[in-house]
């Protein structure tokens, strides 16, 4: 895919066992010394240890924890705490901007840089008046005291922002031969993107911001070893796939890629050559940049949030990837935990002027992000090496309505052409609801004819967004095996009732 980008020189299924979690509790509990004035003072509470397949749960202060406010111009305020022991620190934190919104042109965010005893960490792109709790890497901590920094960026928050507020925050440090440490020190830091003909050198506060990010173990070909890999979303692209065929082809108007990935040897030490990133054209290329310790640093730098291994960018996102992806779901399933990401995807298409009005279901033009019917299918190819050529759309049929409504329009190129799990979507008349659907059809979709057959085997979820743009309940869990050919190119996988 066509890409825009700076002309610059480069420089220099295997699963992971349990995890340890240190609790952390507030300074001033511990006697130290009290913080300066306008600091705040924090409370952690317990969590015991929890497995690296799982979601960590965050470690939140009592409920009377004041909350962090800083404002323009105003004074930074600190919270104190004690690491237990020496790792990996993650703090989790639920932010919020009054008068914020990523819809908003002039309010899109309030931004708020955090420092580790006086170390620049990590900018915080606050979307929204509402609270959305996240986690951001705090890098390598001793077994010691700790101040952690908040400041209101005034230079890279858009005018309107004036106030951000963090509250329940915590930090978790992992023990550096954990698990979770070892997929927390060897992630990538991120720096944000300043391509001039898209905007400022700010401009990752008010789009295409880098908003999330997991992991993902798999396997190595040398025994013992193991591929460490790494997901950001940003919350769209610029450049790259236009907005319906990301609806179509992937089931979200948000960019999902991966970044960097490394293998590790059975101690967890990097391989040294292995390290490689998502290079502008989709390459991948051998990281050639500087560490901080074994933390690649890479920058956003193409239309299309492909990245470069020089950082030249003053935005910095340390996003905390402690979150992975399960086998069996489609990349899209982080959006699906983190329901959050789906208002930001909406509100940044219709403040950048990409939703058709009125929505119309008969034209491939993107529509309203509540009309569409939110799907995630598993399918296979034979031959695999044909699933490129012969893609799969979905069909829906409304009950009282002949139409067949299409994931792909019928447009084959927006078909889904891979195998395995993944998302798609199919846009349906304003106001429906999942009580109006029929049927839901496979498709066998020839991008070029070889012959070759797809198999079905899953509906994994199937929802609307709500109102607020947030998810509603899947309704669809379906399992079979529904066979498409050439002779025989449909196949219907769900019924109402069934």
């Amino acid at each position: 895919m066509k890409d825009t980008r700076r002309s610059r020189p480069r420089t220099g299924t295997a699963r992971l066992g349990s995890c340890v979690a240190v609790a952390l509790l507030a300074g001033s509990t511990l006697g130290l010394t009290v913080p300066p004035a306008g600091a705040v003072t924090a409370t952690h509470t317990y969590r015991p240890t929890q497995t690296q397949t799982q979601t960590p749960t965050p470690i939140h202060p009592p409920t009377h924890s004041p909350t962090v406010t800083v404002r323009r111009g105003g004074p930074e305020r600190t919270v104190s705490f004690v690491a237990r022991r020496s790792g990996e620190a993650v703090v989790t934190l639920e932010s919020q901007a009054p008068g914020v919104s990523w819809g908003t042109a002039g309010s899109e965010s309030a931004v708020v840089s955090a420092y580790v005893d006086g170390r620049y960490a990590t900018d915080l792109v606050i979307p929204s008046d509402q609270p959305i709790s996240r986690s951001f890497s705090l890098g390598h901590l001793s077994r010691a005291p700790h101040r952690l920094t908040f400041r209101f960026a005034g230079d890279r928050s858009p005018r309107g922002a004036a106030v951000a507020k963090l509250g329940a925050v915590a930090v978790q440090v992992y023990g550096e031969n954990t698990d979770m440490g070892l997929v927390l020190r060897n992630a990538p830091v991120l720096y944000g993107r300043n391509l001039s003909d898209l905007g400022d050198q700010f401009q990752s506060s008010t789009t295409d911001t880098p908003a999330f990010d997991y992991h993902e173990v798999l396997p190595a070909q040398t025994p013992g070893h193991k591929v460490l890999q790494y997901t950001v979303v940003w919350s769209n692209e610029d450049g790259g796939t236009d907005s319906p065929a990301l609806m179509a082809r992937w089931g979200r108007t948000t960019d999902i890629e991966w970044a960097y990935r490394v293998e590790v040897d059975a101690t967890g030490t990097p391989v040294a050559g292995t390290g490689v990133y998502q290079a502008a054209n989709h390459r991948t290329l051998a990281f050639a940049g500087t560490y901080e310790g074994s933390r690649p640093r890479l920058e956003t730098c193409t239309s299309n949030n492909n990245l470069c291994d020089t950082v030249d960018d003053p935005m910095r996102f340390s996003l905390a990837p402690a979150q992975e992806l399960p086998a069996g779901r489609p990349r899209e399933h982080m959006m699906d935990t983190n329901p959050w990401l789906y208002p930001v995807m909406a509100q940044e298409m219709t403040r950048e002027g990409k939703i058709e009005s009125p929505s119309d279901p008969d034209t491939p033009e993107l529509g309203d992000q509540r009309t569409y019917l939110y799907l995630a299918v598993t399918h296979s190819a034979t031959p695999s090496t044909d699933a490129g050529d012969v893609g799969l759309s979905v069909g829906v049929r409304l009950k009282g309505d002949p139409k067949l409504y299409r994931s792909d329009h019928a447009i084959a190129a927006s078909s889904i052409t891979r195998e395995g799990p993944a998302a798609t979507t199919v846009e349906l008349p304003t106001g429906t609801r999942p009580s109006d659907i029929e049927e839901v059809v496979a498709l066998r979709t020839p991008v070029v004819e070889t012959g070759a057959s797809l198999t079905v085997t899953r509906i994994t979820r199937a929802f609307f967004l709500q109102q607020d743009y947030l998810p509603g309940a899947s309704f669809i869990d379906w399992t079979g095996a529904a066979a498409l050919t050439e002779q025989a190119p449909a196949a219907t996988l769900w019924t109402a009732g069934s």
